[in-house]
């Protein structure tokens, strides 16, 4: 609900404005307005409607807002608890998070802000919103009352001040003219504001108006003095001292443009205001595109503001400039500033008067700042004036910033450096900025916010490089996340220009280093690309495309710079030399697993040995739980192996599983079902009970969800385990007991006693068996079997729990977010949601630190069902979280759960279901109490006595239970709220009370406002 009280009373949401009834009903809405959600006591309330309150005055109040609580929550349902004008004690407040006088005053808040930190544009941007939010006189139509007239004032003179801070930004623009229209009417209106006449008379001087300038001072010095018996302040005096003297910093000044927003520099620019409060040098530092312009760019802004002086000399990558290029730009702009003539370049014939007059010329402009930027490419001309300039002591203060790149020192900048150290400048360096900082560049740039593993992505890319942040910040607002891998063409066309700059023999040693990775061991380098490489590799760190972290091994400077120089290989020469480099590896360090795996698949070459490395690093990454590398590397090991033309049926079935159960972990169901039905084929066409129960075995992937996203495999699997349970030799313990827990979880909710039993056994073999592995997956079986009645929650809590001890103990990951899943579904079932947010939080914890997609789904869901439990947004929340289902390939879970949840939510609200989906003989899974509560529901309406005793007993052992809850997917009500309706349908009305209370109860320990009320109104 959004109120308006800029102009009339309004109120209104999505559907439209709210019709507000009589003049006294819309005095208390604004009453409580302006107590901005304090509680105004009814007695105040009274004394401010009625001069002389009637008898009944305050019941009338208590009229007017329970008519006002229908108006502005008309989906209320009866008897269920205000949740915006709320009843306190002997008042009322209004809990409105939406009103345009609260928004307009933080915007004039945040407008203030932005100018003092030189961001005009978004300030003028921002202000104009906000005084567009006015509509009339603030609380138009109760201006007059004594308990409006403090606010009205107050909103009155922020108004004002927002059309003052308007001016500002336009000042700041340049754009002064079209500050004077906004500004004249005002002045004239409230003359005894001296900001405002300030305002309009600089507008009206920097418009080439002068004389009307003045004239607008003198008006406010005589106004001052009639009216109040006071001369002007000083911001009045020193203006018109200054147009008076035409004074140079009244002007507006024109620093170079602050295209780039500055970002994670606060002690830099801090730096560089304290060294502006005496004259010297500072020099600023760092790699290409780290925003040592933008640093200098703020620095200037911040001067400029203060009335300094400023002008810019660059120095362009351009041989074919005349000498001191940088110094004639700066010269030029303070002659456009007023001056006097810069000195022509024929005083250069007489070098030391050229530089004299130069110095003498920059005094005259002080306070001045002067940035010399890019000074890698200064000519000689340029440092030998900026030596003489700094070697002169001069009368007022002037601060010179010099730029330039830390990783390009030409002989005549390094001689600079060296002369200018006796004068012990201020160095600045500038490091890549923090992933926190990158997130704030990625919002300044875009506008859009990334979360933190985006920008720990972007950071990781960009080395915190303020450009190519800049440059992945648009790729992915363009073209997503998933665009992240690739080189934005701006970077591109850095990268391929200074690797030009490189020594021929440098460019091919540094190619070579970008085929091995972003961190590269001289030993491996040298023993690819010979003895030379150590000198080109210490030009390339020169150039700054490589660090030295420790002695002989280097590390690319920037992932994006690597990439950059790997692409640009053609693929038969980036093969080639992966292959080289995958044999020079397998002498120097035939342990490394990865790297090898790495390069060998690359070199399209060893197909065998690709396949071999492939695997052994698949492996490794499932022992770390790093199941995405996992899939991707099983692939690569099952392509290999192809290629290779070996035909050995054991090792192509171990590669295909393998590749099965990373695919199902990191998310890619779908891929996983698929190499499962294949292997289960290739197997059982072996006629070897063990080969196909290892095979079989080898998917022991963690299952929450009790419904099978794929029954015609679930059944062929079992069918199989079956066959292969009845060959199996006697001796083969650990197959068998693998089997039977495969068997009850390809069941599930289809298996009846036969996979209950299968599951019993399984988890008794593997308690016998002290395999932590296998009682785990035995665990997950007894879980999915635990459904056999309503009410087992606690039985579910405690396998939850066993699972997380276990799976910690022995670093199972996958079945410790299990664990914490069934722990969230359980203790959400018996109402402990306390414990139930800790594990789903935990879950998402281990998912995304082990890069499990699928764990989101389910904590995402809970999270609506949440919602939904605890008040109004259950249905949108219900809407993204089934969104998040797309692509999953959990077609179990995505069977009608949507339309189950929304049917479930307006149940459990109190209000009338468009429809109740029905399952005849609703299956004994996690949706079991749920379903059998809809079911209840129309056994009542329908008066089927029959049903409703059937139903009554197969609820009453989950009496202490939420209906549905324990799927961590929708919710009703307390089962026990349920029973209330069908013990009371049943007549056996002293039952029904007693199942009412136990609902309240229930509902007061969730806070649920809606269950608590509808108790309530069940026990009368």
């Amino acid at each position: 609900m959004r109120f308006g009280v800029l102009g009339p009373l309004v109120a209104g949401d999505e559907r439209g404005d709210v019709a507000l009834k009589g003049p006294r009903h819309r005095a208390v809405l604004a009453r409580l307005l302006i107590a901005r959600g304090r509680v105004v006591p009814v007695e105040c309330l009274v004394d401010d409607l009625w001069e002389r309150p009637p008898e009944g005055a305050v019941g009338a109040v208590q009229t007017f807002v329970g008519a006002l609580r229908r108006a502005l929550e008309p989906d209320r349902a009866p008897r269920e608890p205000a949740r915006l004008l709320v009843t306190v004690a002997r008042g009322y407040a209004l809990r409105a998070d939406s009103v345009d006088a609260w928004d307009f005053e933080d915007a004039v808040t945040a407008c203030r802000a932005l100018i003092d930190t030189h961001r005009p544009d978004t300030a003028l941007s921002q202000v104009d919103e906000a005084l567009a939010l006015w509509r009339g006189p603030a609380y138009a139509e109760f201006a007059e009352e004594g308990w409006a007239r403090g606010e009205v004032v107050r909103l009155k003179e922020l108004r004002l001040l927002a059309r003052e801070l308007r001016a500002e930004a336009l000042l700041a623009l340049g754009r002064a003219a079209e500050a004077v229209p906004g500004l004249a009417p005002q002045v004239r209106e409230y003359p005894l504001r001296e900001n405002g006449s300030r305002l309009l008379a600089l507008a009206l001087y920097r418009s080439g108006r002068q004389g009307d300038a003045l004239a607008v001072l003198s008006t406010a010095r005589r106004t001052l003095a009639d009216e109040l018996g006071v001369d002007p302040g000083a911001g009045l005096r020193e203006l018109e001292a200054g147009i008076l003297a035409q004074a140079p910093r009244l002007a507006p000044s024109a620093p170079k443009p602050a295209a780039r927003p500055l970002v994670g520099r606060d002690v830099e620019l801090a730096t560089l205001e304290e060294a502006a409060t005496r004259s010297g040098l500072v020099l600023i530092s760092g790699d290409p595109g780290v925003g040592k312009t933008a640093l200098a760019e703020a620095c200037t802004a911040r001067l400029a503001a203060r009335g300094w002086t400023t002008a810019w000399g660059n120095n362009p990558d351009d041989e074919g400039l005349p000498p001191a290029w940088a110094w004639s730009r700066i010269l030029t702009t303070l002659a456009d500033a007023g001056y006097g003539p810069a000195p022509t370049e024929d005083q250069a014939t007489a070098r030391w008067r050229w530089h004299q007059a130069v110095t003498s010329y920059l005094v005259a402009a002080t306070p001045l700042l002067l940035v010399l930027d890019d000074l890698q490419w200064a000519g000689e001309e340029t440092l030998a004036l900026l030596t003489s300039v700094l070697a002169e002591p001069v009368g007022g203060p002037i601060l010179i910033v010099a730029t330039y790149r830390a990783t390009d020192l030409p002989l005549p900048l390094a001689g600079f450096l060296g002369r200018a150290a006796r004068g012990e400048p201020v160095r600045i360096y500038l490091g890549g900025l923090a992933p926190a900082e990158v997130a704030a560049l990625v919002h300044a740039t875009t506008g859009e916010d990334v979360d933190q593993r985006t920008a720990a992505v972007i950071h990781r890319r960009s080395g915190g490089n303020a450009f190519f942040v800049r440059e992945l910040a648009r790729l992915l607002a363009a073209e997503g996340a998933a665009a992240l891998d690739a080189v934005p063409p701006g970077v591109r066309d850095v990268v391929r220009h200074r690797v030009h700059g490189l020594p021929e023999a440098a460019r091919d040693v540094v190619r070579r280093a970008a085929v091995i990775g972003t961190d590269v061991e001289l030993e491996l380098l040298e023993a690819v690309a010979g003895e030379a490489a150590l000198d080109a590799v210490e030009i390339a760190a020169r150039h700054g495309f490589l660090t030295e972290p420790a002695p002989r091994r280097f590390r690319f400077a920037h992932a994006l710079v690597r990439d950059t120089l790997y692409h640009d290989l053609s693929r038969s020469r980036r093969a080639r030399e992966h292959g080289k480099i995958a044999e020079a590896l397998e002498s120097l360090r035939p342990d490394d697993i990865d790297a090898l795996a790495h390069h060998f698949v690359l070199s399209e070459a060893h197909a065998d040995r690709a396949a071999h490395y492939a695997r052994a690093a698949a492996e490794q990454a499932e022992s770390r739980f790093a199941a995405s590398e996992a899939a991707r590397l099983w692939e690569a090991a099952l392509t290999a192996y192809d290629r290779s033309g070996a035909d050995g049926v054991e090792t192509r079935l171990e590669l295909i599983m393998g590749k099965a159960r990373a695919s199902a972990v990191s998310g890619g169901l779908g891929q996983a079902r698929l190499h499962r039905a294949e292997a289960l084929e290739l197997a059982e066409k072996q006629a070897d009970p063990v080969l196909t129960a290892r095979v079989i075995g080898a998917f022991d992937v963690p299952a929450l969800w009790t419904e099978s996203d794929d029954p015609a495999l679930a059944t062929r699997i079992a069918d199989a385990v079956e066959r292969t349970l009845t060959a199996l030799p006697a001796d083969r313990v650990a197959e068998r007991c693998r089997l039977l827990a495969t068997l009850a979880v390809e069941l599930r909710n289809a298996g009846g006693e036969r996979a209950r039993e299968a599951s019993r056994e399984a988890e008794a073999l593997a308690r016998r068996l002290g395999d932590p592995a296998l009682l785990a997956f035995a665990l997950n079986a007894r879980f999915l079997q635990s459904f056999e009645r309503a009410g087992l929650a606690p039985l579910r809590a405690e396998i939850g729990a066993e699972l997380v001890d276990l799976a910690a103990r022995h670093g199972l990951v996958t079945f410790e977010i299990l664990g914490h899943l069934v722990l969230m579904q359980a203790k959400s079932a018996l109402a402990d949601f306390a414990a139930a947010d800790r594990h789903a939080a935990s879950a998402d914890e281990l998912g995304d630190e082990h890069g499990n997609p699928l764990v989101g789904v389910f904590t995402r869901w809970y999270r609506a069902t949440r919602t939904a439990m605890t008040g109004a947004g259950g249905e949108a929340a219900y809407r993204t979280a089934a969104a998040g289902l797309a692509g999953t390939a959990m077609s179990g879970v995505d069977n009608g759960i949507l339309a189950l949840a929304l049917c479930c939510d307006r149940i459990q609200r109190g209000l009338p279901p468009e429809a109740i989906p029905l399952i005849e003989d609703p299956p004994r899974d996690l949706l079991y109490e749920a379903r059998t509560c809809l079911r209840a529901v129309v056994a009542i309406d329908l008066g089927d006595r029959a049903t409703m005793e059937r139903l009554y007993a197969e609820l009453l052992p989950a009496a202490g239970e939420i209906a549905g809850a324990g799927s961590g997917m929708l919710t009703l009500r307390p089962v026990a709220h349920h029973l209330g309706d069908l013990a009371a349908a049943l007549g056996r009305h002293e039952e029904a009370a007693g199942h009412y209370r136990q609902a309240y109860a229930i509902a007061v320990k969730a806070g649920s406002p809606h269950w608590t009320a509808a108790a309530l109104e069940a026990l009368g």
